[in-house]
């Protein structure tokens, strides 16, 4: 039997221990944790729609009409008429045939490979992929290998050398921890050259990339004009940007219909409550139309940008809205972290085996709530930590 007693001591000791921050307060910039008033660059609400007025009111429309709970899964009697519209609307905004709604994005990315794959086919994902795309990798049963994180190279030999059976393709489209962008275009033309299917998970681009043109809001696809043949399976989170909860694939027909017969994920699992649906329909119109929201974040990126290379921090190359900065080791992370905490800001050290050994960082995100002077409390507080916690 495992001594878990120790395993947790040792965890401690190597600064790799994680404690649970207790939140009394709507997600906000200016928030409340373990009951002290924080400013907080640690949340995925990139659009500051977590709060907002409009889906908080269709959340509650909902649930006067639907009640707190779906009651069952979809294929018993769960699917209701707003998560159909949700569907068919996130269908519309993604340039896909269809939608399928599902509880998480790790619920999401589980279905597919286990649906589409058998122990006969290979999947193949970038080095950097979600924790969730791994997982569903390796509990598809097929066999796993990765890629260097971008190379598409390393990709071009690992399909040169499999055998002919069905391959699956994974990436992040922004990755999680570092905040870059997938080559997608590059990625597609590879994947349609080779006779391979390509699942782009957009968790941290949905609602977010691109920031301006006609597509803005359907993610970092839609920003390269990928078609659904181009990226023949999407997915999408609905508690990043939007502000909600869920997930969604979105593809063709066949695709979706695959997945409702086949996707233990989908089939064996309660549904979403239809007023949560709602709220998100909400939100969608939201993401949609309000264009500032984009815009101001991408202006509070640069401005971050441009002031933390002034102040010489360690930042890692990134257009996003998650701009980390490198440290290293675990125990200048939390150092940092904490001095940030006793300034009143909060932002998460993020250490192994989130992150590769020897990258662990401070993740800064920012939302379209934070306004200027949020920035340039954030830019002191920074200052003042590096000058205190040296490398």
């Amino acid at each position: 039997m495992k001594d878990l007693q120790s395993e947790l001591k040792a965890q401690r000791d190597h600064k790799l221990y994680r404690s649970r921050l207790v939140s009394q307060s709507a997600q906000s910039p200016e928030c409340v944790i373990n009951g002290r008033g924080l400013l907080s660059f640690c949340s995925n609400d990139y659009l500051g729609l977590a709060n907002h007025a409009a889906v908080n009111m269709a959340f509650r429309k909902g649930i006067d009409q639907w009640g707190t709970g779906s009651g069952a899964a979809h294929l018993i009697n769960g699917h209701s008429a707003a998560h159909h519209a949700l569907e068919e609307e996130l269908a519309e905004f993604t340039g896909r045939e269809r939608a399928l709604l599902f509880s998480t994005g790790y619920m999401a990315n589980l279905a597919v490979a286990s649906a589409l794959l058998e122990r006969n086919d290979q999947v193949i994902a970038d080095k950097l992929s979600h924790a969730s795309l791994i997982d569903a990798a390796l509990l598809s049963g097929a066999k796993f290998t990765r890629y260097q994180h971008a190379n598409l190279e390393h990709l071009a030999q690992k399909l040169d050398s499999g055998d002919p059976h069905q391959t699956l393709v994974l990436t992040d489209s922004v990755f999680s921890m570092d905040g870059d962008i997938a080559p997608l275009d590059k990625l597609s033309s590879l994947c349609l050259k080779n006779r391979c299917w390509l699942m782009v998970d957009e968790a941290h681009a949905l609602g977010v990339y691109p920031f301006q043109g006609r597509h803005a809001g359907c993610g970092a696809a839609a920003a390269s004009n990928l078609s659904n043949q181009d990226v023949p399976i999407l997915m999408g989170t609905l508690g990043k940007a939007f502000g909600t909860f869920g997930a969604f694939i979105a593809g063709d027909n066949d695709l979706i219909e695959t997945l409702i017969q086949s996707a233990r994920t989908y089939i064996y699992t309660t549904a979403l409550p239809s007023a949560l649906a709602e709220a998100t329909r909400a939100s969608l119109q939201i993401v949609r139309s309000e264009q500032w929201r984009r815009d101001h974040l991408q202006d509070t990126i640069a401005q971050f940008k441009r002031f933390a290379k002034q102040l010489d921090l360690p930042l890692i190359p990134s257009d996003t809205p998650i701009q980390p900065l490198l440290v290293e080791t675990p125990e200048r992370a939390v150092q940092i972290s904490r001095h940030l905490f006793d300034q009143g800001i909060l932002v998460s050290a993020i250490r192994p085996p989130t992150v590769p050994k020897n990258t662990a960082r401070l993740r800064i995100t920012f939302s379209a709530a934070h306004s200027e002077k949020h920035l340039q409390l954030l830019l002191i507080a920074l200052e003042k930590a590096f000058g205190v916690v040296k490398a």
